[in-house]
């Protein structure tokens, strides 16, 4: 399959990045539909106008389906902290998969609403249950095309740290690794200098008798 279908599948996904679908956000699951074959009501939060887009865009007869989405589409929602009993934990903020969080440890967060996709990933990692979704309007295409922007980035950057990690983490077992051999070969070279200086001993007194 060309990147050309994946790219207009992806286009007519709703960009909430939840992993409802079993994907890690909305451009893996059109991969997936696109590649595997995979099937087209996976998504809640598209609902049954996502899924009569799909079956349209690839030519497919999704009538059976219907019924089942309109009972599983979930609304669009926007998440709000409840900042008095926010502790600072980070961790919803390494949860959001667009960055629509901002805080530090121990200093309360707050929920970027406009770049808020709703996509509830943040509510169970929070200790204090203090984080609410409530009712919001549908994305519209410019948020969903921010909101696709930002999943990339983010993405992005993780991979960098995770690179730069397994890098450092390389670097330090090689320095670690040169460590012990250097101490290795130190004890080798203090443990031939005693023996030598052991045989110099013995040779001396065999040459005075």
């Amino acid at each position: 399959m060309s990147q050309s279908l994946v790219n207009d599948i992806d286009k007519l996904l709703p960009q909430t990045q939840c992993g409802d679908c079993g994907y890690e956000g909305c451009m893996p699951y059109a991969n997936a539909i696109a590649e595997q074959g995979e099937a087209l009501n996976l998504c809640p939060p598209g609902g049954t106008s996502t899924l009569k887009a799909l079956g349209k865009l690839l030519q497919q007869d999704i009538s059976y389906d219907l019924a089942t989405m309109e009972q599983n589409t979930r609304p669009a929602e926007v998440a709000v902290v409840r900042e008095d009993l926010c502790i600072g934990c980070t961790k919803c903020i390494q949860a959001c998969p667009v960055d629509a969080i901002v805080g530090a440890a121990k200093v309360m967060h707050t929920v970027i609403t406009e770049d808020c996709t709703g996509c509830r990933l943040c509510v169970a990692p929070c200790p204090m249950d203090c984080i609410d979704l409530l009712a919001a309007d549908a994305m519209t295409e410019p948020q969903k095309t921010k909101a696709r922007l930002h999943f990339n980035r983010r993405n992005q950057r993780l991979r960098r740290q995770k690179t730069s990690e397994k890098k450092r983490f390389k670097q330090a077992k090689l320095a670690q690794k040169t460590k012990e051999q250097s101490t290795t070969q130190a004890r080798k070279d203090y443990m031939a200098a005693a023996l030598a200086r052991v045989k110099a001993k013995r040779e001396g007194k065999a040459t005075d008798e």
